[in-house]
């Protein structure tokens, strides 16, 4: 099951990049709409499309027979390139738990990582849908441990996606200062990614 969370990561990649590439091309919002991952959740089973986009380039029969083998249980594909994948509830679950644990372990990582050394403690809620930095605004301020949050977020991002959320839910990240516990910056995903990469664009022309 390890090998699907790969799999649904490097999606959400897709679809991010995508969606905030598009946004400001009014004719580009139908390949917007073709970006999202739909799921549904039934009494016994879920169903999770995904994009064309995630398959180009790839044997998409070697891609239904590895998804079979991660168990899933049946593969359709769709006229429009996306693939639909039907699952037990029970094998959903697995893979949210398995999405659960490995940001866990990114958690640990962050705290731990001698990369970011402003930063004391993150805490959670139980959806991943907010998470809190808690570090020495001093040290903060003068490095590049912000790119932490970055990584949280979309880990937040692809665990609402995959959960089946409201498509509008957003991952808030907040800064707190460990001596004064003053929230002194919030990001908010997937907007905040937008608006850098659409400002990104603006200066690169």
């Amino acid at each position: 099951m390890k090998k699907m969370t790969f799999i649904l990561f490097a999606l959400l990649l897709t679809i991010l990049s995508a969606c905030s590439n598009n946004a400001s091309e009014d004719e580009k919002s139908g390949k917007k709409a073709e970006e999202t991952v739909d799921v549904k959740k039934g009494l016994l089973n879920v169903e999770i499309t995904l994009p064309a986009s995630m398959f180009e380039g790839q044997d998409i029969d070697t891609v239904i027979a590895d998804a079979k083998k991660e168990g899933v249980t049946e593969v359709t594909k769709n006229e429009d390139g996306s693939l639909t994948y039907k699952m037990t509830k029970a094998k959903h679950r697995e893979m949210m738990q398995e999405l659960e644990k490995s940001i866990l372990e990114t958690i640990e990582e962050t705290k731990n990582s001698k990369d970011y050394v402003s930063i004391k403690d993150i805490t959670h809620n139980d959806s991943f849908s907010e998470f809190t930095l808690v570090v020495d605004k001093a040290k903060y301020e003068n490095s590049m441990d912000g790119f932490a949050a970055l990584g949280l977020g979309m880990s937040g991002m692809m665990y609402q996606i995959y959960n089946g959320s409201d498509p509008d839910t957003k991952v808030k990240i907040f800064i707190k200062d460990e001596a004064t516990q003053e929230v002194f910056d919030e990001t908010v995903y997937p907007d905040d990614l937008e608006q850098e990469e659409t400002e990104e664009n603006t200066h690169s022309k």
